[in-house]
């Protein structure tokens, strides 16, 4: 899949979360989303993504942005993640990894030289219409909030 552009239509999505409620991209109508792609829970960089989120939650509910993590994790691992760092977000659980392709958060990815398929780290900035206002691939842990914030400016 291509990556997703300034303007596109964000891709649809039904997942479970840590709870295990299915949460679908219409949930969030009227609201931007800001949806990020970690992973595997539990991890340095990913814990570290997902603790600046949650410290920012404050600054990004005043500009009506709810926050989204997805990764291949089954719900279990995620409602243990966001227990164990108290993260207080919705995570979710794209096991098949659909959706990640469908917003090019899937691809080809090396480690010591070997190449293997995962979880591209990626973030997108979604609108109140489901519109991507803006989409970070390959994008550090620290810089996911910064990015979004600045988006709006």
């Amino acid at each position: 899949m291509a990556e997703l552009k300034t303007g596109s239509k964000a891709p649809n999505f039904a997942l479970m979360d840590q709870a295990g409620k299915k949460v679908k991209l219409a949930d969030f109508k009227g609201k931007r989303l800001l949806l990020y792609f970690y992973p595997k829970a539990d991890t340095p960089g990913c814990t570290k993504q997902a603790c600046s989120i949650s410290e920012s939650m404050k600054d990004l509910k005043k500009q009506n942005i709810a926050a989204v993590g997805v990764s291949p994790d089954l719900p279990d691992k995620q409602k243990k993640f966001d227990a164990k760092y108290e993260l207080g977000f919705t995570l979710l659980s794209d096991a098949d990894h659909k959706v990640a392709e469908a917003y090019g958060a899937w691809g080809e990815k090396s480690m010591y030289g070997k190449k293997y398929e995962g979880i591209i780290r990626s973030s997108f900035l979604i609108d109140e219409q489901g519109k991507v206002m803006q989409a970070w691939y390959k994008v550090k842990p620290e810089a996911t909030v910064p990015n979004a914030l600045a988006a709006l400016k």
